[in-house]
């Protein structure tokens, strides 16, 4: 069957991200519907899209899954998908942490697959991470590409899946050594913040990551990483996570923000 445009969107699962999903695709004007355990309870939220409680008859063109980062509960869900639909909708899932491969391995009709990973807030985030697995057709990453940009979206491609796709890993891998450092003492949490809104990310704004290399000198660069690299944190940034998790306390999302996170008392 000759593949179409996108048209309609069903997105599967109403927590925060999947909502923003929700919104995004609704305001760009798509055929929009939220597939919710808990329908009542989203009654009212959007302004043209409608809520179900089970698969639509009609297969949408994309369906977008946005349900916890449990593997059985997606293969599940796909399943059900492939059995009801026989092939003739996009499934794109919103993790960032479960190998692609893998979720798609039970899959019959894997070039109908890939990753679509939003970042919070998905629906006023600009960029959206979209992860091919090798069997990912051209034609379905162009048509999710170019509903993407219907939604004034900017889609990042990445050819082949890794766990954390391209903004996570970077971030994490950030992460990793700023977490070292606090836990050696070398530096503060607040000392790391600071750096990070008022001159990293300025920079990063003015010439990006790799292209501000090209402007310093290749030559320079390549100095440095011989002299920097060697001592990062490596499996000692992993300890020093541990131990700032351990100070910190086991507490989430905005828990953090109450004077219990990691920057200590507010």
């Amino acid at each position: 069957m000759e593949q179409r445009e996108v048209q309609s969107v069903l997105v599967v699962g109403a927590g925060s991200i999947g909502v923003g999903v929700v919104h995004s695709f609704d305001s760009a004007g798509f055929k929009t519907s939220v597939l919710s355990r808990t329908p009542s309870r989203l009654e009212g939220k959007f302004a043209h899209a409608t809520v179900v409680a089970s698969l639509p008859a009609e297969p949408p063109c994309l369906i977008v899954e946005s349900i916890p980062e449990v593997a059985d509960l997606k293969r599940q869900l796909y399943a059900e998908i492939e059995e009801r639909y026989a092939g003739r909708t996009i499934i794109a899932t919103n993790t960032s942490g479960l190998p692609l491969e893998d979720l798609a391995r039970p899959l019959r009709f894997r070039h109908n697959f890939m990753g679509l990973h939003y970042l919070f807030p998905a629906d006023a985030s600009e960029f959206v991470e979209l992860s091919r697995i090798a069997e990912t057709s051209d034609v379905a990453v162009a048509r999710v590409s170019e509903a993407l940009k219907r939604c004034g979206k900017t889609p990042v491609v990445l050819n082949r899946p890794v766990i954390g796709a391209l903004i996570n890993r970077l971030q994490h891998a950030i992460l990793r050594e700023a977490y070292y450092l606090i836990a050696e003492g070398i530096v503060t949490p607040s000392q790391i913040d600071d750096i990070a809104k008022r001159l990293l990310g300025p920079r990063m704004c003015i010439s990006g990551l790799i292209e501000q290399k090209d402007i310093s000198g290749l030559d320079t660069h390549a100095l440095a990483q011989q002299s920097i690299v060697p001592h990062l944190g490596g499996q000692r940034s992993a300890e020093g996570e541990s131990r700032c998790r351990r100070k910190g306390g086991a507490h989430h999302g905005a828990a953090c923000r109450n004077g219990r996170g990691r920057r200590g008392s507010a």
